[in-house]
């Protein structure tokens, strides 16, 4: 029946969106400790858990910074998007660290872990008792991650980052932005999402180690050595013609033509690297004489080249509808698409039967349609199961189920101010309002 379907509708069926919470989960069983806040090391974790890993956030008694941050003040059932994006399906407990009774009990989960995440200041695990080497010794087949702006050692060791402070001190700040104007950071936290992204990458390759020997180790990050490695071509081209890499605005200096322009409504991206797309973009354009001049790709790319194609690409869309021109696209093999708002991915048909934006029912806050983790396995697909929960909520799921806690042993740590929940008194600690004090409880 299967080489009846077309390829399109066997990799449809492959891929079944509706059977996604029928299918195993390719991490359950791992589980992952997170000493984490901001969105570097909350993002490695959270691509862990869409994939089944069971993880546990251990959060302070102010709370994540996350928290607090929301774009324009806004918040949404007490819940900051800064904070959701990147805590998806974790058990949240409120724990002071620094106490004694809880490093017993986060050395005890150490026992009966896989892997450590922390983004802490470097050192500040073991200042609680709680470094690699008092891990190792009581499991020695913990993986620990810390991930920092500049890794554990080195002249800048210790030093505060944030993204933006990544994406420049990575020189990438310095080649984004517009000819004869100053540089520009990205809108969106890359640096933190693409490390975290890198972080859970060397988790795998390091259970995948493990599983093969038996043996955990360390893994020490640095956001900006990160940041350094995507810089494609860059790093050659400075360190062998002496010169910084140009500011170039949105026009691609390896590529001619590739450029966002703009059209009669609205604006196109539009590409065409190979011959064979240049020659259809030329015959769309009816500008086969831009084709002769200029057939190979390195025909196009010395500067007074690229400017005059790019001219002759604007020119066109200038005149015409965005449609038009992803229609041109589609039948002469050159690449096209119109600048999506992020409301234009939400309602896209494309992604949503594609499984990238799933739509679940958190127990907390209710319907919710988010992005998941982009790769799709046909057998192990990753899935969102709930969102970001208020400090604390699963202490007891993790005291008592995991570590088999009395509930009167839970109830004395909570006294003791070993362990805690949200304060009423700040709603960006606490569940939704309409919340009725039983729902999205794990454990009694």
């Amino acid at each position: 029946m299967s080489e009846q379907l077309s390829y399109g509708d066997f990799m449809r069926g492959l891929f079944d969106t509706e059977r996604i919470f029928e299918k195993p989960e390719p991490l359950k069983g791992i589980r992952v400790l997170e000493v984490c806040y901001v969105v570097l090391g909350p993002a490695a974790c959270d691509y862990l858990a869409e994939f089944g890993a069971e993880l546990i956030k251990f959060e302070g008694q102010r709370g994540e910074q996350m928290r607090f941050v929301t774009p324009l003040a806004y918040f949404w059932k007490n819940l900051s998007p800064g904070l959701q994006e990147q805590n998806h399906n974790k058990y949240w407990v409120g724990m002071h660290l620094g106490h004694p009774k809880a490093k017993e009990i986060f050395l005890d989960l150490v026992k009966r872990s896989d892997v450590v995440v922390d983004n802490l200041t470097p050192g500040r695990m073991k200042e609680w008792g709680m470094s690699y080497q008092e891990l190792k010794e009581i499991n020695p087949r913990i993986i620990q991650l810390h991930v920092s702006g500049y890794g554990s050692w080195g002249p800048w060791t210790g030093r505060t980052s944030y993204d933006a402070v990544a994406q420049s001190m990575g020189a990438l700040s310095p080649i984004t932005g517009f000819e004869g104007r100053g540089p520009i950071k990205s809108g969106v936290w890359i640096a933190d999402w693409i490390t975290g992204l890198m972080c859970a990458n060397a988790i795998l390759a390091a259970l995948n180690y493990r599983e093969r020997t038996g043996r955990g180790q360390f893994i020490d990050y640095s956001q900006v050595e990160n940041v350094i490695r995507w810089l494609d071509w860059t790093w050659l081209y400075s360190s062998k013609t002496g010169e910084d890499r140009p500011r170039s605005g949105n026009r691609d200096l390896a590529v001619c033509p590739s450029d966002l322009f703009d059209c009669a409504d609205g604006w196109v991206a539009l590409a065409a690297f190979s011959r064979a797309e240049f020659q259809g973009l030329c015959t769309a354009m009816d500008r086969s004489e831009l084709f002769q001049k200029y057939p190979e790709p390195h025909d196009r790319l010395k500067d007074e080249h690229a400017r005059e194609i790019l001219r002759v690409v604007a020119e066109w869309t200038a005149t015409r509808n965005v449609s038009e021109i992803e229609e041109l696209a589609c039948r002469h093999g050159f690449a096209a698409s119109r600048v999506l708002q992020v409301k234009d991915v939400y309602h896209g048909k494309h992604f949503k039967e594609r499984g990238a934006v799933q739509t679940y029912e958190d127990p907390l806050y209710g319907d919710m349609t988010e992005p998941c983790y982009p790769p799709r396995l046909s057998e192990t697909p990753g899935r969102l199961k709930w969102a970001a929960r208020p400090i604390g909520m699963d202490n007891e799921y993790v005291l008592t189920k995991i570590l088999g806690l009395s509930s009167d042993q839970v109830k004395e740590l909570s006294r003791e101010g070993v362990i805690f929940k949200w304060n009423p008194q700040v709603a960006s600690h606490c569940p939704p309002p309409d919340w009725d004090g039983k729902r999205g409880i794990k454990f009694p």
